[in-house]
């Protein structure tokens, strides 16, 4: 079974890559469905749990989603609620508020970056080591190789995003890539 420190990086990185491109074309079903393997897989929580986790993942997801008139109280709301979960079935020992807090802050500076080009790559990969070191309790160094790979895949998402989400662009390879690169990166440094 995996967990926060025994996932396969692969699976958890195409789940995310799934739901990332689910998310941008606002296909609610296959980001939910991409969820429930996240969450499985990233935490392996029960099935009650993870399907309650995913839930919660779908709803923030939604209330960030509009462009500009979000809701981030209302997503760091329901990751609150997500991160609860966490807490509650996993060996991560976390404050809920604080955690989607983080969340909700890298969400917040991917979209400076994305739509008003405001935030920088490194300020986005800063926002990133924050969350892990924190939920993980892990220190940042050996973080920043996860962060790094995610802010890439999150560059070929933007520029797949705005080159139109057609499917077979190369873009998406790169990302799926850069993704599983993250995953593999995160795995190494919460196993130390």
């Amino acid at each position: 079974m995996s967990g926060p420190r025994d996932f396969d990086p692969i699976r958890l990185g195409g789940a995310e890559f799934d739901a990332w491109v689910a998310y941008y074309r606002r296909d609610w079903r296959g980001v939910l469905t991409s969820a429930v393997r996240m969450v499985r897989l990233g935490f392996g929580m029960n099935r009650p749990r993870t399907l309650q986790g995913a839930w919660w993942v779908l709803r923030a997801n939604q209330a960030w989603a509009p462009y500009p008139d979000n809701h981030p109280e209302k997503a760091r709301a329901l990751m609150r609620r997500f991160y609860a979960l966490v807490s509650a079935q996993s060996s991560l020992r976390l404050d809920p508020t604080r955690a989607a807090a983080l969340e909700v802050e890298w969400w917040r500076v991917h979209r400076e970056r994305q739509r008003e080009n405001r935030a920088s790559e490194d300020q986005l990969a800063e926002a990133l080591v924050d969350l892990y070191a924190y939920v993980y309790d892990t220190p940042r160094e050996p973080l920043a190789e996860a962060a790094a790979q995610r802010v890439l895949a999150m560059r070929h998402s933007d520029e797949w995003v705005a080159a139109g989400c057609r499917d077979g662009d190369p873009l998406l390879d790169h990302e799926r890539t850069a993704l599983v690169a993250s995953y593999t990166a995160l795995l190494a440094a919460v196993r130390r």
